[in-house]
């Protein structure tokens, strides 16, 4: 496109039939026009692919093979939404036991899923994404930055319950007890926690395990899983022995290797077989752990078990963009735009998926990534699902707050949520928070894909809280999420400190502050008047907390999730959006109220614990 002579309201025209908006409505309602300069970067990486179809009308064919995973109207709903319950929202690698490697691990989700299904009556335990990391230190501690989505991070594994450690010779195995020793000893204290003395020691643990072999059955199993896993697997154990060499970054790597079917990179997959087929091995014993998660939620009672997370993308220099690099956007990073938390809006780093390139290739990696985020779980919640309708790009060089949205072809996208969860019986849950469209919200509801309805954000046109009766019923109702601060500091108002320390706030601390108390207020009266606070008294945390799960309890909707860091009294937030170094992100073990380290084992002996249970039971019994 010759920019210099398109017009700007040509440009416009051109950004709008390529499913670009030229417009979008602010957190205020006010509508907001994007920059010539935006549209020109956007439309560049566009390139000549034709664009989605817009909302409501009919959908073309695709040019794609007739075996291709979505044509129109081929997938189903997903199931009928599951049964009334609850669940523990939790980030896993907090929730540490005291045989847990500093670091939670998928022995300490079985244990807690078969703990809350048993004693206190949970449907569900919904987690963080368990993407896979980079394959040696240093490991990025966003759970929601992976290397793949693709894949599970080992960091996971409980290495004791792999079969073949108790088959080691006692040397070896007093050997892993001493790489575990000093991570167990830092579960008791409230510092935070290390992935990199975690993935050191586990992985020098799991390479003595590895090297015992198969037995004939486990040998036969492993061979049928990497047929199943097929290319993707060996894309993916081959990046990792690559990466040990060359970094985690394909971008920086040699120019040969960049490609993952170039010849250099064939070659590297028989001369690092080895190195690959213990990563291979990885994956295979972490599905397996998860799958046995979710076999103990079950057995326990639980209506649904694991829910697991997709994050909304993955790291631009990591394993999935290495595979993907023809059907990603890489010039351009996914984010949000300003938003009651987050001013400046969001830059996530994340590279999107190019709409044509994407629909080319028949939705075959989309798919991929949802296929596998349904296998060993009751269910899978997509972090943002407005992504399957739009992403919020971000041009390179650009603020968050100077992106755009671009449109994909949602029946294609939201149609392979809805149909893998009919494939796999499980729930599908989109986190539609923020600024949504309604028809949005209209559509995944039709295809039986719940929402997530955030008691912070449910409010009337006036800002007062949404009565119980008008919130919807397809949905999953939480008080908060991993990216606002917990009940409790919510209720102390020690989060706009914090924010106001990091220059986060985009007024006065002194307005923020009045506006934290105002808000506290309201809801100090919705709850009062709802039975659920005594008039005119000043609760603490403990009891606030308890009357804002009591009043999702009221709610319509299906299902309830309950933060753990919420119900053992937590104040710190797991992460500070708009923040990189100056707070420590996704690194915050679960702790109580006064800083004091909480462990899987004391849960039982904690009545707060219980008691938000029972609030949230709708079963006063």
């Amino acid at each position: 496109m010759d920019h210099g002579r398109v017009t700007s309201a040509q440009l416009r025209r051109r950004a709008e039939a390529r499913g670009v908006s030229t417009a979008y409505r602010d957190r205020h309602g006010r509508k907001t026009q994007v920059s010539d300069q935006t549209l020109q970067a956007v439309l560049a990486v566009l390139g000549s692919a034709p664009p989605p179809a817009r909302p409501g009308a009919a959908a073309s064919p695709l040019a794609v093979p007739l075996d291709a995973p979505w044509h129109p109207g081929d997938h189903p709903a997903a199931p009928s939404a599951p049964r009334p319950g609850w669940g523990f929202t939790v980030q896993l690698y907090s929730v540490r036991s005291r045989r847990s490697w500093g670091h939670g691990d998928l022995r300490d989700l079985a244990d807690l899923a078969s703990w809350s299904g048993r004693e206190l009556g949970a449907a569900f335990v919904l987690i963080n994404p368990l993407h896979a990391a980079e394959p040696a230190p240093t490991v990025s501690p966003s759970p929601y930055l992976p290397m793949s989505r693709r894949f599970l991070s080992p960091l996971y594994l409980r290495v004791e319950d792999i079969p073949e450690h108790a088959d080691l010779p006692p040397a070896q195995r007093q050997r892993i007890a001493a790489l575990a020793a000093p991570l167990r000893a830092r579960n008791s204290n409230p510092g935070l926690i290390d992935r990199d003395a975690v993935w050191t020691a586990k992985r020098a643990a799991l390479e003595i395990v590895h090297a015992h072999p198969l037995a004939p059955a486990r040998r036969a199993a492993f061979r049928r899983f990497t047929v199943r896993e097929g290319q993707a697997l060996a894309d993916w154990a081959i990046w990792c022995a690559l990466a040990e060499i060359h970094g985690p970054d394909w971008r920086t790597w040699p120019a040969a290797l960049r490609s993952p079917r170039s010849a250099e990179v064939t070659a590297e997959r028989e001369r690092l077989h080895a190195r690959a087929g213990f990563h291979a091995w990885l994956q295979w014993t972490a599905q397996a752990q998860r799958a046995a998660a979710q076999a103990a939620a079950r057995e326990a009672g639980m209506s649904i078990g694991v829910i697991g997370d997709l994050a909304v993308g993955a790291h631009p220099g990591g394993a999935d963009a290495w595979a993907y690099q023809d059907v990603l956007a890489l010039e351009m990073s996914v984010g949000a735009p300003p938003d009651e938390f987050s001013p400046h809006g969001q830059d996530w780093a994340l590279p999107p998926w190019h709409p044509g390139r994407l629909e080319a290739v028949g939705y075959q990696p989309l798919a991929d990534l949802v296929r596998a985020g349904f296998d060993g779980t009751g269910g899978l919640r997509a972090d943002h699902v407005m992504g399957l309708f739009r992403l919020w790009w971000v041009p390179e060089g650009m603020r968050a707050d100077q992106g755009t949205y671009v449109r994909y072809r949602h029946e294609a996208m939201v149609g392979l949520l809805a149909g893998e969860a009919a494939r796999a019986g499980g729930a599908a849950i989109g986190e539609d928070l923020g600024t949504v469209e309604q028809w949005m919200r209209d559509y995944l509801t039709a295809r039986r894909v719940l929402g997530t309805s955030m008691l912070w954000f449910e409010r009337r046109a006036d800002g007062t809280p949404l009565p119980p009766s008008r919130w919807r019923h397809d949905c999953l109702a939480t008080v908060g999420t991993h990216d606002v601060p917990p009940a409790a500091a919510f209720h102390t108002g020690e989060h706009v400190v914090l924010r106001a320390e990091l220059g986060l706030l985009s007024g006065s601390l002194a307005d923020e502050r009045q506006r934290a108390a105002a808000a506290v207020s309201a809801w100090r009266d919705a709850l009062a008047g709802q039975g659920l606070l005594p008039p005119g008294t000043a609760p603490g945390p403990d009891e606030f907390t308890r009357a804002l799960y009591g009043y999702l309890a009221r709610t319509p909707a299906v299902l309830i999730g309950v933060s753990l860091a919420d119900a053992v009294g937590e104040r710190r937030p797991q992460n500070l959006p708009g923040t990189m170094d100056q707070y420590p992100n996704w690194r915050v073990p679960l702790c109580d109220g006064e800083g004091a380290a909480v462990l899987l084992e004391d849960l039982a002996r904690r009545p707060a614990v219980r008691e938000l249970a029972r609030a949230v039971s709708r079963d006063p019994g």
